[in-house]
């Protein structure tokens, strides 16, 4: 009895209780059924226990069963070729349900193994709960498999004690308790994974199957708000699978979800990320919170991310991912060896990103090219602390890494000076947060430069670096220019993924007058590039004639007055 815990099933009430009986064996065993119509019986013998169904048995609809049908199809030798299931979803969508169905299946159903171990994992212990509850809530309305097995509620646990996988176990996990290292998963269901920050413990789950013959990770969850997040790379990664870029078919991806194109209002849009819409998702839910929000505009983007399952953040971002894609393009900082630009530059704390940026003209475009600097150090420890892939950009060359734990302006200095070598950087708009260790260091290395004002002698053949503060003053004009050359597709930027985080988390705020700055403090995460960026755009803005649209088919000559 000491061995069983606290919270476990009672022995006594479970061995009074009369054997079921059953005249045939149970639908699952049925012979002529290959694996995924055995896992599709197995789902659909069993009870629904909430809601307007509850006492009626589940029915799989089609969506669910294309589904089960893709991730448990096997090779030649019998083997299930599915390793890892990733499933995109909106909310309601039975994705809790059907996961609890496949996790049993695996537990104690066709797809069991002796002494296996599945686990549900999510962000929190909360979470995890969810799943656990589910599985529980099926199994006490069925004779044949709750005699089979032994709950224990405290541990979020289920031991199974006779019949098919005797000897396994289930376990609720959460990020947020201590290492999950040292187990054997042969199944593993992460609910939720688009709200996780960190991948911590789905690497751990994902990297301890190998000790199994067919193992299966299986991910359902709505999507992630960014680029940068573990569910986003998932999803990504099974794009490219699916168009054909990357070979592997080990790795299979449902994806629901309305393009951002589509109006977000029209009912045929909600049902691209809805397919059990009017089924037992109700419309009649989905019709009140599209109107609430068309109606507070705050609302938009949950609605956008929960219900048609997009990638976007809850709060409101300063430029949409859509129009910051639309900007991008394929370039290279040689292109525009010896022409002039305009440069903003955003220096950091000692072991924090500092971003330079370059804007040059031409073809009636403006074309952003970014040079990131962190410590060596920061490259590291900030790459868990904010959970972005630094280390992986560092290498990748989208970073310039100092050597040390902290930003040397030496280093910062002498790349400035090797740029104005190559290129007539004409003006440097600069945040003045430790700007004199840089201009010592530049004095140090012969760089000719000076401070100066906008209305200073523009002879000077030298670096002229313009102070550029942070509030709305100077930045209100900044942001305002910014958002015109990326909403009217002036802009062109290479795709650089930190500047592409920055845009991402970029926020405003405004002033009474309505003037905005980009804020870091209320930002969800560096915006130290986007920063430079709108100071470089200023620099630009007081030397050159704004670029706009109908400026590109101007006649030679037009005079502008």
């Amino acid at each position: 009895m000491g061995l069983r815990g606290p919270g476990a099933t009672g022995i006594k009430s479970r061995a009074d209780e009369a054997p079921p009986q059953r005249k045939k064996a149970v639908p699952w065993k049925k012979p002529g059924l290959n694996r995924a119509e055995r896992v599709i019986a197995f789902c659909e013998a069993q009870t629904v226990t909430a809601g307007s169904h509850a006492g009626r048995k589940f029915k799989l609809r089609p969506f669910q069963k294309g589904w089960i049908r893709r991730v448990y199809r096997q090779d030649k030798s019998r083997r299930r070729i599915v390793r890892t299931a990733v499933k995109s979803i909106a909310r309601k969508n039975g994705k809790t349900q059907e996961a609890a169905l496949l996790a049993l299946c695996h537990l104690m159903g066709p797809e069991s193994e002796p002494r296996g171990e599945v686990y549900s994992a999510a962000n929190d212990r909360g979470q995890a709960g969810k799943l656990f509850e589910e599985m529980v809530a099926v199994i006490q309305v069925n004779p044949e498999l709750r005699l089979r097995v032994n709950i224990v509620r405290f541990h979020k646990k289920i031991e199974v004690l006779t019949g098919d996988g005797a000897g396994s176990i289930y376990l609720a996990l959460s990020a947020d308790a201590e290492s999950q290292h040292g187990k054997s998963p042969s199944m593993v269901v992460y609910d939720e994974l688009g709200q996780a920050k960190k991948r911590d413990l789905f690497d751990a789950l994902d990297t301890a199957m190998g000790a199994r013959a067919n193992p299966l990770m299986l991910v359902i969850s709505t999507q992630a708000a960014d680029d940068n997040a573990p569910m986003s790379e998932l999803i990504d990664y099974g794009l490219r699978v699916q168009n054909g870029e990357v070979i592997d078919p080990s790795f299979d991806l449902e994806l629901w979800t309305a393009p951002p194109e589509l109006d977000p209002w029209d009912e045929t849009t909600w049902r691209l990320a809805n397919p059990a819409l009017g089924d037992f998702r109700s419309i009649e839910d989905v019709r009140r919170l599209a109107k609430q929000a068309q109606e507070q505009r705050s609302k938009e983007p949950a609605f956008r991310n929960l219900i048609l399952n997009q990638r976007v953040a809850a709060h409101t971002r300063f430029i949409s991912r859509a129009e910051w894609k639309a900007c991008e393009a394929a370039f290279h900082l040689e292109d525009f060896a010896g022409a002039e630009c305009f440069a903003g530059l955003d220096l950091s704390a000692v072991r924090d990103l500092t971003c330079l940026m370059l804007l040059f003209q031409r073809d009636g475009l403006v074309w952003a090219w970014p040079v990131f600097f962190m410590p060596e150090e920061a490259v590291r420890t900030r790459a868990e602390a904010d959970n972005m892939p630094y280390e992986r950009w560092a290498a990748d060359g989208h970073i310039k890494v100092i050597p040390g734990a902290t930003n040397d302006p030496v280093a910062i200095a002498r790349h400035i000076g090797e740029l104005a070598s190559r290129f007539k950087i004409r003006k440097i708009r600069y945040d003045r947060w430790r700007i004199q260790d840089l201009l010592r260091e530049m004095s140090r290395a012969d760089i000719d430069c000076r401070i100066e004002d906008d209305n200073k002698d523009a002879r000077y053949s030298g670096l002229v670096l313009v102070k550029h503060g942070q509030g709305f003053q100077d930045m209100g004009p900044a942001v305002d220019e910014l958002e015109k050359l990326v909403g009217g597709g002036i802009l062109r930027h290479p795709g650089n993924p930190v500047l592409t985080m920055c845009a991402a988390n970029a926020v405003t705020v405004r002033d009474p007058a309505d003037n905005r700055k980009l804020d870091k403090a209320k930002s969800t995460g560096r915006i130290d590039g986007l920063v430079a960026l709108a100071m470089a755009a200023r620099a630009r803005l007081t030397e050159l004639v704004p670029v706009s649209p109908y400026e590109r088919e101007r006649p030679q000559g037009f005079l502008v007055i």
